[in-house]
């Protein structure tokens, strides 16, 4: 319960089930469009609308790849200096808002915008640094697969996810993006890997 409005869970995507749990009227700091699209693919696949605001270069074809249902996806590309009201009125009528907020944003925006998350049980999912997030979530240790010797493709990104909330530790989980089937997929240990032969001059 915040201001007393129940916080009901919103479903977030298995592969991050183990760092994160979405809740609504919370609002969750990322580092990347890669997470993003992973927060957004559990609520859109259960059938719920998304948004993003502030996104030119949302790739749509990465996003359904990810899980996310463009047909309940709402894109505001660039709404300038209109972005907390085009916002504002997007979660409404969206569970889950993703934002590429301004460089600064004050805290009295942010707890404005919270009280609009709360009253309407949303969720926002900010793409940069937002004021007294719940959650923040970033990547690290990026490992590719696919090329080999000179040849080859890259197909999927190895990559550590963590979770910080206030001051509990953090949580940390390896997930592949994408995985066999395009959505994020849990990852196992990375394998050691052995260097090949060396020659040695006679």
């Amino acid at each position: 319960m915040t201001d007393g409005v129940a916080r009901r869970p919103l479903p977030t995507h298995p592969a991050l089930g183990g760092v994160v749990q979405l809740r609504t009227g919370g609002s969750y700091e990322v580092d990347s469009v890669t997470l993003a699209l992973a927060l957004m693919a559990g609520p859109s696949q259960a059938g719920e609308w998304c948004a993003v605001v502030g996104v030119p270069d949302f790739g749509a074809e990465a996003a359904a790849a990810a899980g996310v249902a463009l047909g309940r996806t709402v894109l505001v590309p660039e709404p300038g200096e209109q972005w907390l009201e085009v916002t504002a009125a997007l979660v409404d009528v969206a569970p889950l808002v993703v934002l590429r907020p301004p460089p600064r944003v004050g805290e009295h925006v942010a707890e404005k915008l919270g009280a609009r998350l709360r009253k309407r049980g949303a969720v926002l999912v900010s793409l940069g640094p937002w004021p007294r997030c719940e959650v923040r979530l970033t990547t690290s240790e990026p490992r590719w697969t696919g090329v080999g010797l000179g040849h080859g493709h890259l197909r999927s990104r190895r990559l550590v996810v963590e979770a910080r909330r206030g001051s509990a530790p953090p949580r940390r989980t390896a997930l592949w993006f994408p995985g066999e089937q395009g959505e994020p997929v849990p990852a196992p240990a990375a394998p050691v890997v052995l260097p090949g032969p060396v020659a040695v001059a006679g």
